[in-house]
C-alpha cells in the first residue's frame, strides 16, 4: 500500500470493510505485480526532486548585464582595485549594468497542469525484459508524475487512450485529495484497440485551454507515453502548434519499448520538445530527467 501512496493516516480514516477491499484489490492480480515497480518509481522521483535546485548555476552561455555580485566578470572586479574607478563601479552596480556571466541550467518552468497521456492499445500489453509490460512501466511513470504534481501544488490529469473512439480522462485537482479508488481505477483501466494521437492530445490541449481561461495559468506539461507511431493531419498539426505557442506548454515523449517511435523522422518526434526511448523496462532511472525538469 505504501508503494501506491496509501499512508497510515489515510488508512486510519477508512472504514474497515473499505480497507479490507482495498487490501484485497492491491494484493491480487496484476496490481500486485506492479507494486515493486511503482514503489521504485516513487523512490526515484522523490530522489530527483530532492537533488533538484532551482536557479542553480549551470552551463556558461555568455555575458549579460545586472547587479548579481556573485557572477561579476573579472575585468569588472579589477575596477575596484583602482580608486578612481570605484565610483564608476558603484554607479554601474546601482543601475544594474555590471557585466555578469550568463548561465543556463536545468530549471523548473512548469506552472500549469501535468497531463500524462498513456497509450493502452493492445501492443502496450507486451512484456519486455524482466517480464514488465509496457503498460505497467507507463502507468508506474504516470503515477509518479501524479506524486510530482501533488508535491508542486499542480493539477494532474491522466488520459488513457487507444483508438480514436476510446478515451478516458482522470482528473486530480491540486486542491483536493487524490482518492485511492480513483488512482487505482486509473491504473487498472485498459482500453485495448489501436492507437490515435489526435484524440488524446486534443483533449490535453482543451484541458490546458480551460485552465488558462479559468485560472490564467500557462506553461503546463504534457507527457506522451506510447509504443506506436501514427499519423496526424496537417490541419490538426497547425492547430496544435498554434495552441503550444499560445498556452506555452511543453511536450515530453517517451517511446516505451519501441526504439523506432523515437527516431528523428517520427510523428512523435515532431510533436514533442523532448523525446526519449526506454528499452529496458526494468530501469526506472531511464525517465529520471523528467522529474528534474517537470
Amino acid at each position: 500500500m505504501r508503494a501506491w501512496g496509501v499512508g497510515p493516516g489515510e488508512l486510519e480514516r477508512l472504514p474497515f470493510d473499505q480497507r479490507a477491499r482495498l487490501a484485497e484489490r492491491l494484493r491480487t492480480g496484476r496490481l500486485a505485480q506492479w507494486a515493486e515497480l511503482i514503489g521504485r518509481f516513487r523512490q526515484m522521483a522523490g530522489g530527483e526532486r530532492a537533488r533538484r535546485m532551482e536557479n542553480a548555476t549551470g552551463e556558461l552561455v555568455g555575458v549579460t548585464l545586472g547587479d548579481d555580485l556573485s557572477r561579476v566578470i573579472p575585468s569588472e572586479l579589477a575596477n575596484l582595485g583602482l580608486p578612481e574607478l570605484r565610483a564608476v563601479f558603484a554607479a554601474r552596480y546601482a543601475a544594474g549594468e555590471l557585466m555578469l556571466y550568463d548561465s543556463q541550467g536545468e530549471q523548473t518552468t512548469g506552472r500549469g497542469a501535468i497531463i500524462a497521456c498513456v497509450d493502452t492499445s493492445h501492443s502496450m500489453y507486451e512484456a519486455g525484459p524482466g517480464g514488465v509490460t509496457r503498460e505497467a512501466w507507463a502507468k508506474a511513470c504516470a503515477l509518479a508524475l501524479l506524486d510530482q504534481a501533488r508535491h508542486a501544488g499542480r493539477d494532474f490529469v491522466g488520459i488513457l487512450f487507444s483508438a480514436a473512439d476510446k478515451l478516458q480522462v482522470f482528473r486530480f485537482p491540486a486542491g483536493q485529495p487524490a482518492g485511492i479508488a480513483r488512482a487505482l481505477e486509473f491504473a487498472e483501466t485498459f482500453l485495448g484497440g489501436g492507437t490515435s494521437y489526435q484524440r488524446p492530445l486534443s483533449a490535453a490541449c482543451e484541458l490546458l485551454e480551460e485552465e488558462f481561461n479559468d485560472a490564467a495559468r500557462m506553461r503546463g506539461d504534457i507527457v506522451m507515453l506510447t509504443d506506436d507511431d501514427c499519423g496526424v493531419t496537417e490541419q490538426w498539426m497547425r492547430g496544435w502548434n498554434d495552441a503550444k505557442h499560445r498556452l506555452g506548454f511543453r511536450v515530453f515523449g517517451v517511446a516505451v519499448g519501441a526504439p523506432r517511435v523515437a527516431e528523428a523522422d517520427s510523428v512523435l518526434d515532431a510533436l514533442c520538445d523532448n523525446l526519449r526511448c526506454v528499452e529496458d523496462l526494468t530501469d526506472v532511472h531511464a525517465a529520471a530527467d523528467l522529474f528534474r525538469v517537470i
